[in-house]
């Protein structure tokens, strides 16, 4: 860890403090339970990324749990803007943690706790992305996770658990299905593009209802290409004629292998290319 990154500053529970300084109590529900929320705010040029709607997505994970009491969203912006500076980060992310705090073990939510709040910052390429250049393999591997994936919780083991087997099996991710339908990747939303039409999967309690997501539609848009929400198995992804991924660190990245079939000639496609220079376009008017 300390070759990734040289000692850091992180934010915890209204202090700036060295990383290696930084203790939550064993008593916290996060370490117990996974009982807590996240985001994860892309930074370009010392700027956060649509950093309103992080903040809105965040509010309902933290309602559909219920938590309380909510956070102020300026105090959020102060501290992301001071953990910037401090870490003189330019391109990057900085991760948001939000646990119900401490108490003892017990399955029923404790009626009154105050938050556990972290944050830190991770240093990360990501407009000239190696991945985006070459495009990325995936495979599809069963969804075994809970029925609430549009709450953004920390209980990430099986997502791990898949792009570890991924990576085992020569790939760089995995996209989860159910019934041979596509649901979403380890860390990003997915799509498949057939003509001047694109594909993905409608929102609802199965799958994340991704930030980055919602900007690629109006960018999509934009461009001419029409959006269609709707599943697609993994034999319509196999036989697309491009695919990608979107998420906050990937931005658009084309897939250009799943499983054992290479779509079209193994590159990333024109409308791929196309769709990630105009959100990352997009992106930079959002800069707060």
């Amino acid at each position: 860890l300390k070759k990734l990154y040289p000692m850091r500053t992180v934010y915890l529970n209204g202090e700036y403090v060295l990383e290696k300084d930084a203790k939550v109590s064993i008593f916290d529900r996060a370490f117990l339970f996974a009982d807590a929320v996240y985001e994860v705010t892309t930074v370009l040029k010392g700027k956060l990324v649509d950093f309103d709607n992080h903040m809105k997505r965040l509010k309902r994970s933290m309602k559909e749990l219920h938590f309380e009491p909510t956070l102020n969203e300026k105090n959020i912006l102060k501290f992301h803007r001071e953990l910037i500076k401090l870490n003189n980060l330019e391109e990057g992310v900085i991760y948001l943690q939000v646990s119900r705090g401490v108490a003892e073990r017990d399955f029923a939510f404790p009626k009154e706790t105050e938050l556990t709040v972290s944050a830190f910052t991770q240093k990360k390429d990501l407009v000239e992305n190696k991945s985006a250049q070459k495009g990325i393999s995936v495979i599809t591997i069963e969804d075994l996770r809970w029925k609430r994936c549009d709450i953004k919780t920390i209980q990430l083991l099986y997502p791990s658990m898949a792009k570890s087997e991924a990576l085992r099996q020569g790939a760089d991710d995995a996209w989860m299905t159910q019934n041979n339908y596509v649901m979403e990747g380890s860390s990003n939303n997915a799509w498949i593009i057939r003509g001047k039409t694109i594909y993905t999967r409608q929102t609802d309690n199965l799958i994340l209802s991704g930030v980055t997501r919602a900007a690629i539609l109006s960018v999509a848009e934009e461009l001419g290409y029409k959006v269609i929400f709707k599943q697609f198995t993994t034999q319509e992804a196999e036989s697309a004629d491009e695919a990608f991924v979107t998420s906050a660190t990937t931005f658009v990245t084309a897939v250009v292998k799943i499983n054992n079939h290479r779509i079209k000639d193994g590159k990333p496609g024109v409308f791929t290319q196309e769709l990630r220079k105009a959100y990352i376009k997009q992106a930079l008017k959002t800069l707060k």
